[in-house]
């Protein structure tokens, strides 16, 4: 339901890790701020990193060849151990959820 709502993005924490892309570049007014801005961004890629920890994987790894890639669909399928293209592996998270969980 939450997919039909607000629509989907690619699973496995790729859509925050990409989305963390933006922020690399966005400067503040105060020292404060621009903190606050890397804290954002490192904590997008944590979600990624953690799944692919968990299924025994190097998540810091797969996190810097993802971070390499021009294709926002590509992730990481921790169950098969290899990069695909996650919408089409049916991978994926409906944006409500992701964007819920971000806010909360």
């Amino acid at each position: 339901r939450a997919a039909t709502d607000e629509g989907i993005v690619p699973g496995g924490g790729a859509a925050l890790l990409y989305a963390s892309r933006v922020l690399k570049d966005l400067k503040l007014e105060s020292f404060d701020q621009n903190m606050g801005v890397q804290i954002v961004e490192k904590a997008c890629r944590v979600p990624c990193s953690t799944i692919v920890k968990n299924a025994g994987g190097e998540g810091p790894v797969v996190v810097g060849e993802l971070m390499k890639k021009d294709d926002k669909t590509l992730g990481y399928d921790a169950q098969n151990g290899e990069y695909v293209d996650m919408i089409e592996a049916g991978i994926i998270d409906p944006v409500k959820v992701v964007r819920t969980s971000f806010v909360d």
